[in-house]
């Protein structure tokens, strides 16, 4: 009987989200492809470092612990290295100790048709192109951030999983968002509020939301191994709608903060998040300070520098 992915959430994850691998980056990007083989041969046998998304990959895993949820979840490694270049990173899963046996190993070419073919839920990248065709694939994707001040416990269990989203051009789609972009506030506001009773349409992330919120009904609420929040800009009276919508896809959120233009950084510290998506680049560069981030390249949108 073939191993069935239909039933599980399936995350990928590439080397470099999940391992450090900065030092390597830059001689691959100063000296070459050839010169970053060799220097991965000659390396295999010397541990990598763990990497922005090491923490909540290996919370992931332990989920498959939890009685009732054996095998809920599947990692796969997905990565542009050749298979001779990989060993090094299957050392690493060994040494730490993670549940990861399936990989994709594409010697440089693009992981988006895999993605589909793994039925992935989730795709965590530091390579934009392959996060950005998973985007536009409705796949939930982001382009992990490793420029953040973290260190990372490899012995640290984390107990109840924490992530945050933002809401428009995440969760949801960008419909509202280009009406503010293009005619402002007031005009953003009062589309809110005229269309408050009709639900967002779907953002990239909807699903694996939706797929997040299967999982917390197998456990009460101050049981669950997942906690969820929603950190968007919005405020009053744009926060209907967005109530509404969830309540409308019949899922489960358990933390909503309408800021209002608040800075986003010390509510996502405060709350706590193992990983937290957003669109712009302004509000994950500064989240990246303080917990995990991962920038949504929402459908060849250029992305906000600030």
């Amino acid at each position: 009987m073939s191993y069935d992915l239909e039933s599980r959430l399936v995350v990928g994850v590439s080397s470099r989200a999940l391992f450090d691998l900065s030092g390597e980056n830059e001689i691959f990007e100063r000296d070459g492809v050839e010169a970053y083989c060799r220097y991965q041969v000659e390396h295999e046998n010397e541990i990598l470092r763990p990497g922005p998304g090491f923490p909540l990959i290996k919370a992931l895993l332990n989920l498959n612990h939890l009685p009732g949820n054996e095998g809920c979840v599947e990692v796969i490694i997905m990565s542009r290295n050749s298979p001779d270049t990989s060993l090094r990173v299957f050392n690493a899963i060994s040494h730490y100790g993670l549940n990861i046996t399936r990989a994709v190993l594409a010697s440089g070419a693009s992981l988006a048709p895999y993605l589909e073919a793994f039925r992935t839920d989730l795709f965590l990248s530091a390579y934009e192109d392959d996060v950005q065709s998973a985007i536009d694939s409705n796949i939930a994707a982001g382009i992990i951030c490793s420029d953040g001040i973290h260190t990372y416990d490899c012995e640290h269990q984390i107990r109840q999983i924490r992530i945050a989203f933002d809401g428009d051009a995440v969760l949801f789609s960008d419909e509202s968002e280009q009406i503010f972009r293009e005619h402002g506030l007031e005009a953003f506001e009062e589309n809110e509020r005229r269309n408050a009773g009709n639900p967002l349409q779907a953002g990239p992330f909807a699903r694996f939301l939706k797929t997040l919120s299967q999982l917390q009904k197998n456990f009460a609420a101050k049981e669950a191994p997942i906690r969820t929040a929603l950190v968007t800009t919005r405020s009053a009276p744009a926060h209907e709608r967005v109530i509404r919508t969830l309540r409308a896809w019949n899922v489960r959120i358990d933390e909503v903060f309408f800021l209002g233009g608040v800075q986003k950084t010390a509510v996502l510290k405060a709350f706590g998040a193992h990983i937290f998506f957003d669109d712009q680049l302004v509000h994950t560069r500064a989240a990246a300070e303080v917990v995990p981030a991962a920038r949504v390249p929402y459908k060849n949108k250029e992305p906000d520098d600030g």
